[in-house]
């Protein structure tokens, strides 16, 4: 077997860069390099193994780059469109690149003895790639993430556009990091990679790759298995608890702020406490809660298309528009761009459409609008699907609005998580009225919905018309909010209006619906008032579903200050 096998070669687009296999069907690289994807086909070669041909990639992963070359999380996994018969790479234990310090007696100081690292890159007119010989510079991280590297040599080959994505790997073939910075037109002699405990602060699950010294392969290998696993299967399980339990009382106590992820709380487990009988107790702990009898389904069914809007911080008007595809759990990424306002409706609608070719076969879709708080009245559910389609994406699709700022809430996903687990055995949910007229005052509001354990707010005006009332059902755990986009100006007024005719029949249809079921019961009720002798005066026409089931979109996030964080 070829040991530099595999060494990949990547075109996407215009740009050209490297990378390197890490299981069958995963190549790991940097986000800039396949910067185009959600307009150019990704090709993956591997210039040792030139018989495989081609082979198409999708972007699996992505580190959450912005676009500068000062932008952290400039890395990428790439899932290719078939397994390849190659060993992938291997990898050396963290900061091996540094070698060891030796200070000779009387001399100036200490010494690093680092080790001469090798990356395999394509620069311009070299297809089948060339090798540069760099070493690492000691001390602290650049930004806290990126190792600087400095060639061996003035007259070598530096790291030229092309070696973006090149393992940087010792004598032996371990990789230690990723070349992320290559040099630059003033100083060819100085570039930076992401070492892998960065790396893996972007991608959790290659800390199962990355060898500690103090834990055997096959621990590591079982603790990741049933992380999956119970991901996979969403076992109701809190990585706070189940750290708590694996280090014991007299162990390192709970990081401030706990974790937020069953992923992180293992990255903790393995990187940061002492000794091996955490990493075992945590896995043991794990595996009874897997095999624990089932009391109630646990796996949502539905498949989401996500489309995340956000403010981009280059103008009032341009937003940052990420649209990607949830399959197996995994989020498959299908475009991100940068646009104002007016271009959004016309990119979503584009890429929409490609992030369905991401979905397993027969996959029941779920289109889910992540919104700013300002954007949550929009009329998504009113956008065509296409340039030749005029039909509403809400009447040709389940779509839910989700509020950023809550989908990004480690407390309200875990206590809306919570919520469900009890929701998945409900047969309907009550709905709570938020009437005008009422005066109801916001921390009353708040105290009534917790204190019915509310699952279902119905609100008689839109966000704009009572704000802070709205504010109130976004911090609460109530994991749908449905409201009619227009009508009620102020909440104020006395006497019947529209948006108590709204909640009346809106109680009368959801009664008896499984919450779980609720966005395909709303997409029936679109579609009957689109299709209504007079669909404007439609008391459905404008109905807007806020539908929160965390469940639905694993993240691996990461915390603190271990190399997952």
């Amino acid at each position: 077997m070829n040991s530099a096998a595999w060494h990949a070669r990547i075109v996407c687009g215009k740009e050209v860069g490297a990378g390197f296999l890490v299981s069958p069907r995963r190549v790991l690289t940097c986000a800039h390099v396949v910067r185009w994807s959600g307009t150019s086909a990704v090709t993956v070669t591997f210039p040792n193994s030139r018989e495989l041909g081609p082979v198409t990639a999708t972007v699996a992963v992505h580190g959450g780059w912005a676009g500068d070359a000062a932008d952290p999380g400039d890395l990428a996994v790439l899932e290719l469109d078939r397994e390849v018969p190659l060993e992938p790479a291997q990898f050396a234990p963290p900061d091996t690149e540094l070698g060891s310090v030796i200070e000779e007696l009387g001399g100036p100081g200490p010494e690093l003895d680092a080790p001469v690292l090798v990356a395999y890159g394509f620069p311009k007119g070299y297809d089948e790639g060339m090798l540069a010989r760099y070493q690492a510079v000691p001390g602290a991280l650049v930004s806290d993430e990126w190792r600087q590297l400095e060639a061996v040599t003035a007259h070598g080959q530096p790291l030229a556009p092309g070696f973006s994505g090149a393992a940087a790997t010792l004598a032996d073939g371990r990789v230690v990091g990723m070349v992320s910075t290559v040099a630059g037109a003033r100083d060819v002699r100085v570039g930076r990679m992401l070492p892998t405990q960065v790396m893996v602060r972007y991608w959790p699950e290659l800390c199962e790759l990355v060898p500690t010294s103090e834990h055997r392969p096959d621990a590591v290998r079982r603790l990741y298995t049933l992380v999956r696993r119970a991901v996979a299967e969403g076992v109701d399980c809190d990585p706070n608890r189940l750290y708590v339990a694996a280090v014991g009382p007299f162990g390192p106590p709970l990081p401030e702020g706990g974790f937020a992820s069953l992923g992180a709380a293992a990255g903790y487990v393995q990187w940061e406490v002492p000794g091996t009988e955490a990493v075992t107790a945590f896995a043991d702990r794990l595996r009874e809660l897997l095999d624990a009898p089932p009391v109630r389904p646990a796996t949502p069914a539905w498949s989401p298309i996500l489309v995340e809007i956000d403010h981009s911080g280059a103008g009032p008007d341009q937003f940052t528009v990420e649209v990607s595809a949830y399959r197996d759990g995994h989020r498959r990424r299908v475009g991100s761009h940068r646009l104002p306002r007016t271009a959004v409706e016309a990119y979503v609608q584009e890429r929409i459409d490609e992030a369905f070719t991401q979905l397993a076969p027969g996959a029941e879709e779920l289109l889910t609008f992540v919104l700013p708080r300002e954007w949550l009245n929009e009329p998504v559910a009113h956008w065509e699907c296409g340039a030749d389609d005029a039909t509403p994406l809400g009447c040709a699709y389940p779509l839910v609005v989700v509020d950023r700022s809550r989908h990004r809430s480690g407390r309200l996903r875990h206590q809306l998580a919570k919520k469900w687990q009890k929701l998945d055995a409900c047969p309907g949910a009550r709905l709570h009225r938020v009437d005008c007229g009422i005066r109801e005052r916001p921390p009353s509001l708040r105290k009534r919905l917790r204190d019915d354990d509310a699952d279902l707010a119905g609100f008689s005006f839109p966000p704009g018309t009572g704000r802070s009332h709205f504010e109130v059902g976004l911090n609460t755990p109530v994991p749908v909010l449905l409201w009619p986009r227009t009508g009620c100006t102020d909440t104020a007024h006395d006497g019947p209006c529209s948006g108590a005719a709204f909640l009346d029949e809106l109680a009368a249809t959801v009664a008896g619906v499984p919450p779980a079921e609720l966005p395909r019961h709303v997409m029936a009720l679109r579609e009957t008032a689109a299709a209504d002798d007079d669909p404007d005066r439609h008391w459905a026409r404008d109905v807007q579903l806020l539908w929160d089931d965390p469940r639905c979109f694993p993240e691996p996030v990461a915390g603190l200050h271990s190399p997952v964080a």
